[in-house]
């Protein structure tokens, strides 16, 4: 018997960052592993982690349940000493996931940003001014 398909996760900010690469040792292997976080266990960690939320407050908002995302927090932390323990490099990438609205990257600073009022169109990056930004599509690598 297999096992349920993942369900979509809800993600309301994307990361302002792609990943950490860690300081090297001179005694530390160049060539080790990458941990990859995905996405949904980015937003796991900001959620419980840096709002305070406790997971039901959590699930809810990433529209999931509570049991699940207290297994989404969990694998997160492993990963997370995984990387800090062994000097791993920490790239966040990948999952099932959809964006809760519209969200924008600015290529001229960078900048990632919504659009909270659907009926107005979006003409410039609210950080710089410039016009030069793109749309953000759904991430569902798997």
């Amino acid at each position: 018997m297999s096992p349920r398909p993942t369900r979509i996760r809800k993600i309301s900010n994307p990361p302002v960052i792609s990943g950490f690469k860690p300081y090297r040792n001179k005694t530390v292997d160049e060539n080790v592993e990458a941990v990859f976080l995905q996405y949904e266990e980015y937003e796991a960690l900001r959620l419980c982690d840096h709002e305070m939320l406790n997971h039901h407050q959590a699930s809810v908002l990433m529209a999931v349940s509570r049991p699940t995302l207290t297994r989404i927090h969990s694998k997160a932390m492993q990963k997370i000493a995984e990387a800090l323990v062994l000097g791993k490099q920490i790239i966040i990438e990948g999952g099932k996931i959809y964006f809760d609205s519209e969200w924008y990257s600015c290529k001229a600073c960078g900048c990632f940003f919504n659009n909270p009022e659907k009926q107005i169109e979006i003409k410039e990056c609210p950080l710089c001014r410039s016009s030069d930004f793109s749309t953000i599509r759904d991430i569902n690598k798997g």
